[in-house]
């Protein structure tokens, strides 16, 4: 997980991407030389002078597909050895943060992102190194879901976050939810901190979050309870 992260996304709606990539996290990662951004504009690949980025289906159907000759033009013109090619696909694998750290020890991530009624299948099976999903649900096109993963993962890189401990006691980090968090004032409209948080007392705070984190996974996510619900404190 050495060195720089490079991160180049592929859309016919790069705009949709500046605000995001340049706030927060993400620019100070940036601007630290942690990971490089560049938005790749899908429509720089077309040869036609409507700039035709899809096209009505083979087999016919309603909504219109994207064409495969500016998706492997823009893919081809970044690609490198090291390169996983993500396609944003609603039949992709769950994004979950086991994928989110085994990509953030890449070295190069190509985002593919539809739009339309979907892409033509030469792209999955000619280009995608990866495919991923964020959810059960559909959006109006890719970049979204590309934003949510590369927020994800950007974190997860070394020095992003300040100390290198900073993700790991976070929800899922373990396969649990994550515990109860508390800050001051001790006592606000009546509702005060566990004393246990107080006490001083590190291993009873330890003790305390462990069950809080079984407890709160078991009746909010019960399909995360399993194996590291059962080792105890």
């Amino acid at each position: 997980m050495e060195g720089r992260l490079q991160v180049d996304v592929i859309t016919i709606f790069p705009g949709m991407l500046e605000g995001f990539l340049g706030e927060s996290m993400l620019k100070r990662a940036a601007r630290a030389g942690h990971v490089e951004f560049r938005t790749i504009h899908l429509r720089d690949f077309t040869h036609d002078r409507h700039r035709t980025t899809d096209d009505r289906p083979y087999g016919g159907g309603p909504g219109m597909v994207m064409k495969p000759e500016p998706v492997f033009e823009a893919v081809e013109s970044v690609r490198r050895p090291d390169s996983r090619v993500i396609l944003m696909t609603p039949q992709g694998r769950r994004f979950d943060q086991a994928m989110a750290r085994e990509l953030a020890g890449a070295t190069h991530l190509v985002f593919v992102c539809g739009h339309y009624e979907g892409v033509d299948e030469r792209i999955r099976t000619g280009l995608a190194t990866d495919e991923i999903s964020i959810g059960d649900y559909v959006l109006t096109n890719g970049v979204l879901p590309a934003a949510v993963v590369i927020d994800s993962v950007v974190r997860l890189r070394p020095g992003v976050l300040g100390g290198e401990g900073a993700t790991v006691e976070e929800s899922f980090s373990d396969g649990l939810l994550e515990y109860p968090q508390y800050t001051r004032p001790p006592e606000f409209r009546g509702l005060r901190v566990p004393e246990v948080l107080v006490s001083g007392d590190h291993e009873a705070v330890r003790r305390w979050r462990r069950t809080m984190s079984i407890e709160r996974t078991a009746q909010r996510r019960p399909d995360l309870a399993g194996g590291a619900a059962q080792d105890g404190n």
